[in-house]
């Protein structure tokens, strides 16, 4: 039997796994993100259990920064992350040792981006946006079915909530930007809660958060227009934050262009597949390698 191999490279664990060639998976574990040595001795470990000949291609979705530019010499490179052992370590380079079969690298938004596109809630769209609310803000972006260059939206500039006088978490923008008022450590040290978790349903917080996200998606469809944005993440894991968005959404919209356009809830997704859209993506990296050998 002939697999692709994927590996969704987190900053606080690795899924290693492998699928058959319509990307469906057939096994897979994780471990956490220890130091390379460690790790990667993890990953050649979980494929040495198949034989080279049958792994046809690899998909790496990892954490970053990473280099994604193919004519660049640092191509699949992790360069300033604050994981310190894993700072300027070659990831490709060295998958690139172990195995002779094709190997596409991108960031881990843009895995778990083209997860969903494929086989989740982006299913039948040409153009879509992601974003993971998390420890950090990041976003993958799709136009006509192909992942655009990585993207920094999680810093782009956004109003404050009138009644938010939290001085921001972002080291380089404080709370000028997106990640500094919306991420997970943010809503933490604003409330002073160790996990947003802690937060009831009520809580002003959720309303700020809302007023935050429903401006990022206003203005990734303003530049975009993309078919579908979906909000991933731990933060989302809140069931009574989606609808909160979207009621800001049309709010700030105003009727002046999306809302007269969109039917907002199947505009404005979660997830569908979002435990697996990363190793999934993965998957579906390696099957364009092997298509483009």
């Amino acid at each position: 039997m002939k697999y692709y191999g994927g590996i969704e490279a987190g900053g606080t664990k690795f899924i290693c796994g492998v699928s058959d060639l319509e990307c469906n998976i057939i096994e897979k574990v994780s471990f956490p993100t220890t130091t390379p040595e460690e790790t990667m001795n993890h990953v050649l470990g979980f494929f040495s259990r198949f034989a080279k000949e049958d792994i046809v291609a690899i998909g790496i979705a990892c954490f970053g920064p990473i280099v994604v530019d193919k004519s660049s010499p640092l191509h699949g490179t992790i360069t300033s992350t604050p994981k310190l052992a894993w700072q300027n370590f070659p990831l490709l380079s060295f998958m690139q040792t172990h195995f002779l079969c094709p190997i596409e690298i991108n960031t881990d938004v843009n895995g778990s981006a083209t997860g969903e596109f494929c086989f989740g809630a982006g299913r039948n769209t040409k153009d879509l946006v992601y974003f993971t609310v998390g420890t950090g803000i990041g976003a993958g972006i799709i136009i006509n079915g192909k992942i655009a260059k990585a993207s920094e939206v999680g810093h782009i500039p956004t109003k404050k909530h009138p009644r938010d006088t939290y001085e921001g978490k972002c080291p380089f923008h404080k709370d000028f930007c997106l990640e500094g008022l919306a991420a997970g450590p943010s809503i933490e040290e604003r409330w002073n809660v160790k996990s947003a978790r802690e937060l009831e349903a009520t809580h002003l917080a959720w309303e700020m958060e809302a007023y935050y996200l429903a401006q990022a998606v206003l203005s990734i469809h303003l530049t975009l227009s993309p078919d579908k944005v979906i909000l991933g993440g731990g933060v989302m894991g809140q069931p009574h934050l989606l609808p909160m968005v979207r009621k800001f959404f049309k709010t700030l919209d105003n009727g002046y262009f999306v809302s007269r356009e969109k039917n907002i809830d199947d505009f404005i997704v979660t997830p569908e597949i979002e435990e697996v859209s990363g190793l999934i993506g993965s998957f579906c990296f390696a099957r364009d390698a092997h298509k483009n050998k």
